[in-house]
Formats: structure tokens, sequence, C-alpha cells
């Protein structure tokens, strides 16, 4: 009974760090307490396999139930050593991305903003916490438009975005406004830009 449940925790483990692109933007600020708690189970997960592993040494690996721990525990851990974002690319799988802007704030805070092919945006906000705004987008003339945007209830997102000369420099720069009334915007530096040249 303990076999099996060290090797379901172990799968389980896998699969929650393997798919935390899905659930990791919906946490906002309990993301950082899950992270570390993420950590600490990965650090005691690997303490069990070593000792599993010593405890194979000892029996000449003779012991099948503790042979197939050991085998599901190596290449679990092995791979979310190796590959900490997950195994796929998820991003990859939901278009192109036409235009990456993102901006460092205060605190090492971190906005990246995705306009993807397939007509859709996403925007992570890392800032002691993780959070994500998706919606579509639409050009018009020099323009874009967004729509259909999941923000929590009760915040408002930007209405429009407009690339022009940055305030710092000669560069471009994506400049997204909250309405026709808004005339400073917020500025993001352009990583990538394969949308509007």
């Amino acid at each position: 009974m303990k076999n099996k449940r060290l090797i379901v925790t172990t799968i389980i483990f896998f699969l929650i760090v393997n798919l935390s692109y899905f659930w990791e933007g919906k946490l906002g600020i309990l993301a950082f307490p899950i992270f570390i708690f993420l950590v600490v189970s990965f650090l005691v997960l690997v303490i069990i396999c070593v000792i599993q592993i010593a405890n194979g040494i000892k029996e000449k690996f003779s012991n099948q139930n503790r042979n197939w721990k050991i085998g599901v525990m190596v290449v679990g851990l092995g791979v979310i050593f190796l590959k900490p974002n997950g195994i796929v690319n998820f991003d990859k799988l939901e278009g192109e991305n036409l235009l990456i802007a993102q901006r460092e704030g205060a605190g090492n805070c971190m906005t990246t903003f995705k306009i993807k092919s397939n007509n859709k945006f996403k925007e992570r906000s890392v800032c002691f916490g993780v959070s994500e705004v998706r919606g579509n987008y639409e050009i018009r003339n020099d323009t874009i438009f967004f729509s259909d945007v999941s923000i929590p209830i009760g915040e408002e997102y930007y209405e429009f975005a407009i690339l022009q000369k940055s305030k710092y420099g000669d560069e471009d720069a994506f400049f997204r406004y909250r309405n026709s009334m808004d005339s400073i915007g917020n500025e993001l530096w352009i990583t990538k830009n394969e949308l509007i040249k």
C-alpha cells in the first residue's frame, strides 16, 4: 500500500508541475506560497527517492515493488528537474507569437504581453504572485482593439493599443490605453514585432 501511495504521489506531483501553465495564472497572490510548497515537496520526494535507491542497492535490486517505485520516481523527478516548466510548451500550441512586449516594474515585477497569430492575446504579470489576462484583438488601421477580455470582476482593462515611439528613446513601443480619454497610456517595450511594422 505504501508503495502505491508513493508512486501515485509522484505521478500527481508530475502532473501538477507539467500542467502549471493552465492553473498558475489563476492563483494571483497564492502562486508564491504554492510555488514554495511545490519546491519543498520536490525536495522531500528527492530525499525519499535517494533513500529508496540506497535500500535498493542494499537489496541488490531484488525487490520488484521497490524497483518500480525507484523507476517512477527517478523518471518523474528527473523530468521535472530538467523541464521545470513542463514537457509540452503549451504557449506555442496556442499560436505563433506575432508581437511580444514587456516591462519590468518595481521589485522585479514583470509584465509580458503577447499577441498571437489566431487573433488572441495574453498578458502575464508576475509580481508577488502570477496573474493572466486573455482576450481577442482586432487591428483597424494602426490601432489594436481588445475584446472579450477575461479579467477579475470589478477591474478594467485597456480598450486599445498603438505602436508608437517610446518616451525613453527612438525605438517603437507598445502603448495600451484605458479609453479615448487616456492621454498617457501604459508603455511596454517591444522584444518581437511581426504584427505591424
